[in-house]
């Protein structure tokens, strides 16, 4: 009896104390580490971090996917197939996807590079590697309860040949832009390089590994830590960056948070606000502060108020160089020609100019199609400035309106001529033709179609299209439904 109580007594105790998160939900986590390059140095520590980071995911309730050293039909599989166990496993599934090994930026996308890449060119990369966005879409595409991104992939770039045309590090994602319940994690700021370490796992990776083990932290704050750990260790010349859409709350470890709450906004504080706050601070102390933050209000209430090195001119750099790559990722999504030259007059150097002014000369030989969007778009203006040709003019759609009844003989002589017979009446003066009315049924035009800003080319999007119709221009008689 003894024995039994105290084998229920262990079990009450694992299931309260324990390590892993009691929780319903179900974690799904695939790992990939690219150490063994072949056209270029290998990478000493992507490998251990993949070991690493799967042992603690594993510590943390994840089922794990483990892979390393991938080529590029290898990593699509392993996304694919991932993507897969995610959609068979639920929409209640948090689903993980940790990088470490070399990444890009090309025209402002950011691509992961597999093991086999060979580029000779700038133009190679888009061809031989995987684009972060396809991971991306590729997650987004199956039912999740969110989605988490930790990139350990913004190391110098390797490729002599293309070394000097491409930006630095990596583009910004911003997850609140057409990524739901997404947590994106990067090894270091926008347009950075990330160190690869001189002991056993990067900088970036040995953070996380302590971070996610403290029990009890939300996502959020598990980051903070990270960010201001590289930070210190790298003597400031690393920096983490993330970009959150959840709107539940997550935790690596320790008891889960409660279900069903939603979580809260966080507070957007101004340049007024840090500036109160960091006021009369020790240097050292206030550093820590916006380094957690990680927010342009709190640099540059920072470099306001604190103006010696080392820490000054490190948070004047890190601030600068966050609003050059905002102001590129304006650019890059809004893809004109005058954006790239607002740009190139705002930064006209750096490691961007060249490619700028490429993206700016593309466009020159581009058809420019905004006519057709404009406010207040209507049928009339829309077809005028419709880009195809005047086919998509479309006349307004007929509808038949009842007419009264006539009788009809039940056989009626079969004519050839379908014209109506002439009726001769004769008289003694003269020859009178007289032609039968035409049938009374008539045709009315239906009121034109509303159509959409949205409307594309050929009328698809909007109101405007001609589903279930019939062939355009022509109406259906009442009663042919």
């Amino acid at each position: 009896m003894f024995r039994f109580a105290l084998l229920n007594l262990m079990i009450s105790s694992a299931l309260v104390f324990g390590v892993q998160p009691a929780s319903a939900e179900h974690r799904l986590a695939l790992v990939i580490g690219q150490s063994a390059y072949r056209s270029v140095p290998a990478l000493p520590n992507p490998a251990n971090d993949a070991r690493a980071v799967t042992q603690m995911l594993t510590d943390s309730g994840f089922e794990v996917s483990t892979a390393t050293d991938l080529s590029q039909n290898q990593m699509r599989e392993q996304v694919s197939d991932f993507a897969g166990k995610v959609a068979a496993s639920g929409a209640d599934t948090v689903a993980l996807v940790f990088y470490a090994g070399h990444g890009l930026q090309i025209d402002g996308e950011n691509f992961l590079v597999p093991i086999d890449v060979d580029p000779k060119r700038e133009a190679d990369i888009p061809i031989q590697a995987v684009r972060l966005n396809d991971v991306l879409n590729t997650l987004t595409s199956v039912p999740s309860k969110m989605r988490i991104l930790m990139l350990d992939a913004c190391r110098n770039n390797p490729f002599p040949a293309i070394n000097g045309s491409v930006g630095r590090g990596l583009a910004i994602v911003d997850a609140k832009t057409g990524s739901p319940n997404t947590f994106l994690s990067f090894s270091t700021s926008p347009g950075a390089e990330a160190e690869d370490g001189a002991g056993a796992d990067s900088p970036y990776t040995a953070a996380l590994l302590a971070a996610a083990k403290e029990p009890g932290l939300p996502i959020e704050e598990t980051f903070k830590r990270v960010r201001l750990s590289v930070n210190k260790v790298t003597q400031g010349r690393q920096t983490p960056w993330d970009s959150s859409s959840l709107t539940e709350d997550f935790r690596f470890s320790g008891p889960p948070a409660a279900a069903g709450g939603s979580k809260p906004l966080p507070i957007k504080r101004t340049v007024e606000d840090w500036r109160r706050d960091l006021k009369g601070k020790p240097v050292e102390i206030a550093h820590d502060m916006i380094v957690a933050d990680g927010t342009d209000a709190a640099y540059e209430a920072f470099v306001e108020l604190y103006t010696q090195p080392p820490f000054a001119p490190q948070a004047r750099e890190w601030l600068d160089r966050h609003r050059r790559l905002v102001a590129w990722n304006i650019a890059v999504i809004t893809n004109t020609a005058a954006g790239y030259r607002g740009f190139l007059a705002q930064y006209p150097g750096g490691d961007l100019a060249a490619t700028t002014r490429k993206l700016e000369e593309r466009l020159r030989y581009r058809p420019n199609f905004t006519p057709a969007i404009v406010a207040g778009a209507t049928p009339q203006n829309v077809a005028l400035a419709a880009p195809t040709c005047p086919c998509n003019t479309q006349p307004p759609l007929l509808k038949k309106v009842d007419a009264p009844v006539k009788r009809v003989d039940p056989d009626p002589p079969r004519r050839t001529d379908r014209r109506p017979p002439r009726q001769v009446i004769e008289t003694e003066e003269e020859v009178v033709v007289v032609r039968r009315p035409p049938s009374r049924e008539y045709f009315e035009p239906m009121p034109a179609p509303s159509i959409g800003i949205g409307i594309g080319v050929g009328g698809f999007g909007g109101g405007g299209g001609n589903y279930g119709n019939g062939p355009i221009g022509q109406g259906r008689p009442r009663g042919a439904y």
